[in-house]
């Protein structure tokens, strides 16, 4: 496996993986219609964002999972704003490589402190790699949904 930056090319494979991975927690087809333009990745994204993929490298251009880091110049937080694995390749380790790159880069830019805004689903993982509910925010897709919120310090 292969941990590199992102592509401009390859915004529609990501965007493929993060409906499939999210569609994956047992989501129907009227939920996932609404959340396609949130999951949407566009070149403003990589643009602005830190987009890294796992790639195998058995297989040239198989990307099984991505994750981006945005965070402002100077700032002490910064946000992982898309963390997805494709879901025949959960659970093989492809979600901690991409956390090590994650910590690596907020490392280097001297951040403090992560946060994310989790699936509900996904909360377990999130735990087990040090990040801790501290609220709910509403949902970027959903009217009157709300989702966790959490924080790891750094």
């Amino acid at each position: 496996m292969k941990i590199r930056p992102a592509r401009p090319d390859e915004i529609g494979v990501l965007t493929a993986l993060c409906m499939r991975s999210k569609q994956s927690n047992g989501y129907d087809d009227a939920f996932m219609a609404a959340c396609r333009e949130e999951l949407t990745v566009t070149q403003a994204d990589l643009a602005v964002g830190e987009y890294w993929v796992a790639e195998a490298v058995a297989e040239a251009d198989a990307v099984c999972g991505c994750a981006c880091l945005l965070a402002e110049p100077n700032a002490r937080s910064g946000e992982i704003h898309a963390f997805f694995i494709d879901p025949e390749q959960k659970r093989q380790g492809i979600g901690r490589l991409l956390w090590q790159k994650l910590l690596e880069r907020a490392q280097d830019r001297q951040l403090v402190e992560l946060y994310l805004d989790a699936d509900p689903n996904a909360v377990p993982f999130y735990q087990d790699l040090g990040f801790v509910v501290v609220g709910s925010k509403p949902s970027g897709s959903i009217p009157g949904r709300e989702i966790p919120h959490m924080r790891i310090t750094l």
